[in-house]
């Protein structure tokens, strides 16, 4: 596989998102309370998830076991928008743990466990990382 526009596009989005999301949590802890700025770095991080994985939709895989091009990593698309979904909507009715809880699990599992399953060999990120420290 190589690096389209498309898959730029989604490394963008998915590296902004690990970024950002530790300044959203960061912003929002009981000891340094900073409405404004976890705000700001929450709907970054949401927008910047949107676009990881509508772009991920998009892509394709015919050389791992897929169905019609779609692998099981794809799983991960509609668990991210419903994710969002949900955490919005426990948001609006004021339901913060819920919101929280479903935010971490969402920053942990697609942010970092994917992320770390993007490093294996193999894989387009894991191939020009491990091509280049060998």
């Amino acid at each position: 596989m190589q690096l389209t526009p498309l898959i730029a596009f989604h490394l963008v989005c998915a590296l902004g998102a690990t970024a950002v999301g530790p300044v959203a949590f960061w912003a929002r802890r009981r000891g340094a309370q900073r409405p404004a700025l976890h705000r700001a770095a929450g709907y970054a991080f949401v927008l910047l998830m949107l676009g990881s994985a509508l772009s991920a939709a998009f892509m394709r895989d015919f050389h791992r076991p897929n169905v019609a091009g779609f692998t099981p990593v794809h799983l991960l698309v509609p668990v991210t928008l419903g994710s969002l979904g949900f955490s919005f909507w426990h948001l609006a009715h004021h339901r913060i743990d819920w919101h929280r809880r479903i935010m971490r699990r969402l920053y942990f599992g697609a942010c970092l466990v994917a992320g770390a399953f993007t490093l294996l060999p193999g894989r387009l990120l894991g191939d020009l990382l491990w091509q280049h420290m060998g």
